[in-house]
């Protein structure tokens, strides 16, 4: 497989962890064993859209045991013969080998990947990445010339990685307690996003976007608008240095 692949420097690794859990994107060419009537194929993929359940492969990184994964979506792009290219998004944890495995058996004729491309990963495209080439090259200029502005299109701030998480923005006050460890309270609050749930990872934001910490929720976005006392989200992961904001 090749495509996107999101890579974190420093104390950015931490952040890692949100990517995870994203959503997919991949691109592939799925080779059928033998000919079938785009009229089928179009109706199988129905099949495969929405909830599905899914056994992992015999080599994977986790429990072989049936489990529920969402497809998003699932697009026939093109049909050359016993070759189809499609584009599929789905929730994390989806193998899109096995989804092929699966799909050639709905069709009771086998079917196997060819080629497989990872176009997104959360916040992330391919159409946006870079080489490791570019990355040199990038660094040639800065050293040489001391121009950052190659480079800084390569290398993003770590709010990037945040982009696909519900957010809560906090007040100036409210900042370094949280850079101490704080959980976060009712009168820090400034603003939230409006698809909250409760026990839900969010990105906890200064008002300048800056991303302060991770935490999660005790209460979903309809409770936590108007509260004025008590425990809004539990504190998980800092990412500012402490005493930025005074």
């Amino acid at each position: 497989m090749t495509g996107c692949l999101p890579i974190a420097l420093d104390k950015a690794t931490r952040i890692v962890q949100t990517l995870l859990v994203a959503g997919k994107e991949y691109v592939g060419i799925m080779h059928l064993h033998k000919d079938v009537p785009r009229e089928e194929i179009e109706k199988a993929v129905k099949d495969f859209t929405g909830k599905i359940n899914q056994l992992p492969p015999r080599k994977s990184a986790v429990k072989r045991q049936l489990r529920q994964r969402e497809v998003y979506y699932f697009n026939v792009l093109e049909i050359d013969g016993k070759d189809i290219l499609f584009k599929v998004g789905c929730q994390a944890g989806t193998y899109i080998r096995k989804l092929v495995f699966d799909f050639g058996r709905k069709l009771n004729i086998g079917a196997h990947m060819q080629e497989l491309i990872r176009s997104k990963a959360g916040p992330f495209s391919i159409k946006d990445s870079f080489t490791l080439h570019d990355l040199k090259d990038a660094f040639t200029l800065y050293k040489k010339n001391n121009n950052e502005e190659e480079l800084r299109k390569i290398i993003l701030p770590m709010e990037k990685a945040t982009e696909h998480l519900n957010k809560i923005w906090v007040t100036d006050s409210a900042v370094n307690n949280l850079c101490h460890g704080s959980d976060l309270y009712a009168p820090g609050v400034s603003k939230i996003h409006s698809t909250i749930e409760r026990n839900e990872l969010v990105a906890v934001m200064t008002l300048k976007n800056e991303l302060i910490c991770l935490a999660e929720t005790e209460l979903n976005s309809e409770r936590i608008i108007g509260k004025q006392k008590g425990l809004i989200a539990k504190t998980k992961k800092v990412f500012m240095e402490r005493n930025i904001y005074h």
